[in-house]
């Protein structure tokens, strides 16, 4: 039932007036390295479900409180109320109304198109930043953003449920005027200052202690994850905690949003993929497993739910490093879960997970700080792991090892970057290793070994030198 008009302007005078007023949440700070911002785009927070995007939102309006801005130029809107339930577009020009009336000296807004939007002297105006939480909920938001936008004299935010907002759509709905910000769970950083620790630099000197106490940090983060719901919960709970997430992403943002009718094999996949962190995944071999199990499901069908499994960002997909498309689309992807806590909820093989929890965590880093990522397979049949571009060009070939002390580890890894390095010249090599204890006993000077915990507190790829060009790879 459409909500009453009196009701919507009661609401919106209410949620303003909290604004203003209510302090606001504490929340662990975020590191989102890139812009925030692009002038006369709506930033899109998008991600995993239940990964901080709303905690996220007043961040966002905590900073610009530290910077002098009056919070009457912040306001917050959440869309979950459910006293808004039946909210339409064509009556969020009461919430302008509203916003205007309790705030003139804000200066008025074209988008508004009522008196109450013109009472302000065009000298007063003032730049507003709008924060809209679960905006998806209202049909045809996607106008009512824009012609805020159009007006000229507001900033607008806006995050929700990764069913009905996610990054592609966000680019669709608001036709080029949406500047998307991913949200992953928590980074290693992050995860000390949730838990009060103090984040250290990441090569500062430290006694043996110091170092222990970090690296046991590092491994229980890996363990446990980095939702911050599942931070400090016993296995068992956690475990549980996980594993609603994972249904609610599977039942809200694939099945429900896209119709899936095979919800059987959409099952089997998840399972097999969340359970296999960070190995090869060939549709095609999945699909005779599926048909050896008395499951009917078409190949592009599997396409279409791994796609979907990516959007909703509880996998992360890598492809083969090639510019032939056909070659990306014939060799198998890699597939990981987007935070390492899931990996334990899934693996049924009973084996250690901290090879495979450390590459899902290196790659969720990766995009983090907004690389391309790929993996190589060389002319000689090596592999490795990750070829990262970063968005200033900087690329580095990026190998990871649990523990490499062992001789004959050492060498298979180290001989993988080598053979890959002639094929990509210009890229930096780089073994990620577990702890100190994991380190080889001996490297070639051109490649870089560190500690994955060390690199991880580390806010950009190590650089030692100006951004090399593009990589092409050499031709034999």
């Amino acid at each position: 039932m459409e909500a009453s008009t009196s009701l919507l302007k009661r609401v919106f005078r209410e949620q303003l007036a909290d604004s203003v007023r209510r302090p606001l949440p504490r929340f662990t700070s975020r590191r989102v390295p890139g812009r925030l911002r692009m002038p006369g785009k709506a930033t899109a927070v998008v991600g995993m479900r239940r990964s901080g995007k709303t905690t996220f939102l007043h961040q966002l309006r905590a900073e610009r409180i530290a910077e002098g801005v009056p919070r009457e130029h912040l306001p917050y809107i959440s869309f979950e109320d459910e006293r808004l339930a039946g909210l339409n577009a064509g009556n969020l020009h009461f919430l302008l109304d509203e916003y205007y009336r309790q705030f003139p000296v804000t200066g008025g807004s074209a988008a508004s198109g009522s008196a109450a939007g013109g009472t302000a002297a065009a000298g007063n105006r003032a730049l507003t930043t709008w924060h809209f939480d679960e905006i998806q909920v209202v049909p045809g938001w996607e106008r009512f953003v824009r012609r805020i936008l159009d007006a000229g004299d507001a900033e607008v935010v806006v995050t929700g449920s990764s069913a009905d907002l996610l990054s592609r759509e966000v680019a669709t709905a608001l036709r080029g005027r949406a500047w998307t910000v991913p949200l992953y769970p928590f980074s290693f950083a992050e995860s000390l200052a949730h838990r009060g620790s103090r984040v250290p630099e990441p090569t500062e000197p430290r006694t043996g202690r110091e170092r222990a106490l970090l690296e046991r940090a590092f491994l229980d983060w890996l363990e446990e994850g980095g939702f911050p719901e599942a931070q400090g919960l016993d296995a068992a709970t956690r475990h549980q905690l996980l594993r609603d997430y994972v249904d609610v992403a599977v039942l809200r943002d694939v099945v429900e949003r896209h119709q899936v009718r095979n919800v059987a094999a959409l099952r089997w996949m998840v399972r097999h993929l969340l359970g296999n962190a960070g190995g090869a995944f060939s549709v095609q071999k999945f699909f005779a497993a599926l048909k050896s199990q008395g499951v009917a499901v078409a190949k592009g069908t599997l396409h279409e739910l791994l796609a979907c499994l990516e959007d909703c960002f509880l996998v992360r997909v890598v492809e083969i490093e090639s510019a032939s498309a056909r070659k990306r689309m014939v060799n198998p992807r890699r597939a990981y879960p987007v935070d390492t806590g899931l990996i334990q909820v899934f693996d049924r093989t009973g084996r250690a997970n901290a090879g495979h929890a450390l590459e899902s965590a290196v790659l969720v880093e990766l995009e983090r700080r907004r690389c391309e990522v790929s993996y190589v397979r060389t002319r000689q049949g090596y592999e490795v792991d990750f070829l990262a571009r970063a968005p200033t060009g900087r690329a580095t070939l990026i190998q990871v090892c649990a523990d490499a002390s062992d001789p004959a580890t050492a060498a298979r890894e180290l001989r993988a970057l080598d053979s890959a390095s002639v094929e990509f010249p210009q890229a930096r090599r780089l073994l990620l290793v577990l702890t100190r204890d994991g380190f080889p006993a001996e490297a070639p000077p051109e490649v870089i070994v560190r500690p994955a915990y060390e690199w991880m507190l580390e806010e950009t790829l190590p650089s030692t030198s100006p951004p090399p060009p593009r990589l092409v790879p050499r031709r034999a």
